[in-house]
């Protein structure tokens, strides 16, 4: 079996979407399944991984105008070009994960799973809604969207035109041969209540490396980062204040209410960037580990936790 995996990245460059699509690579690898990447950006030295052959200056030309209508992605017209890769031509089933970061044109579905099956692992909402990644209270994207409450949420349109585009992906699936994979089973109940629900949809948690990810000894775990045995450690991923989905507000909200005796005696523990930023808001002590790549630095720092904290407003 040949399986061709098509995501907006091809590593971590790309998000959660990206890594979970990277360890499905090397998961598949390990059981001696041929399997390929295809994505917008390449980032990893390897032959099973190439970058889509990309018709900038067009594209760039349609985007003027479909940017303008409030149209996403649908300019990416080098989408149709993916037959003609060797990849593809080789491949026995495409696995299509992120496909909305402006580098591949969903009206391409159609074409490419006519003659090969096709899984669509779903890493949000956007595969349903009118543009949005993340709907939170909103539910028109049963109904089809329209009068958008949230145009500025990710990712943003300059015109509301989603009633169009969800009429448009309503088309495309209704010409396509896709399988769904839902990674969680709150995402699983929304894409059965969505236009995807004409297709099976499974429901497969993301597969992560046991002999990477394993509880560890506490105290070992603490010596090795140089954290005490006897302070409350706080674990969390520091994210942009900008970011409202992520929470960092409310995560400083809550942090601050912290009464102070129990301040002095905890440790803020923070993987990627502005936890350093956070801790001065609260006033807690912090140790920032800065963007970890590594899965067995990962296990050692939530092994060395009491308490893992994640505020975000909406995830998959």
């Amino acid at each position: 079996m040949k399986i061709l995996q098509i995501n907006f990245s091809d590593f971590a460059n790309g998000g959660g979407g990206a890594i979970a699509m990277y360890r499905l690579y090397l998961g598949l690898k390990k059981a001696n399944i041929d399997c390929k990447i295809l994505s917008g950006v390449k980032t990893l030295e390897i032959l099973d991984s190439q970058s889509i052959v990309r018709f900038s200056k067009l594209e760039y030309l349609i985007k003027l105008l479909t940017s303008r209508l409030g149209l996403n992605d649908i300019h990416c017209v080098s989408s149709f070009g993916i037959s003609k890769n060797n990849f593809y031509i080789n491949s026995d089933i495409l696995n299509f994960h992120v496909i909305h970061s402006g580098f591949f044109s969903y009206l391409a579905l159609p074409e490419l799973t006519k003659n090969k099956p096709a899984i669509f692992t779903l890493h949000d909402m956007w595969s349903f809604t009118g543009h949005c990644a993340y709907s939170y209270d909103c539910d028109r994207w049963q109904h089809g969207c329209g009068k958008c409450p949230y145009p500025d949420i990710y990712p943003p349109i300059k015109l509301d035109n989603t009633y169009l585009e969800w009429k448009l992906k309503d088309w495309v699936y209704s010409n396509s041969n896709i399988t769904i994979v839902s990674p969680s089973k709150w995402l699983t109940e929304k894409a059965r209540q969505s236009i995807l629900n004409r297709f099976p949809i499974h429901h497969i948690p993301y597969g992560i490396d046991t002999a990477a990810y394993q509880q560890l000894d506490r105290e070992e775990c603490r010596h090795i980062l140089g954290i005490s045995q006897n302070q409350k450690v706080l674990m969390f991923g520091a994210v942009s204040l900008k970011d409202q989905r992520k929470g960092s507000d409310l995560l400083i909200k809550s942090l601050q209410q912290l009464p102070s005796s129990l301040k002095l005696d905890t440790l803020l523990l923070t993987l990627g960037e502005g936890g350093e930023k956070i801790a001065e808001m609260v006033g807690i002590k912090t140790l920032n580990l800065g963007y970890v790549s590594s899965d067995r630095l990962k296990s050692i720092a939530f092994s060395a936790s009491d308490l893992f904290v994640f505020p975000t407003r909406a995830d998959n």
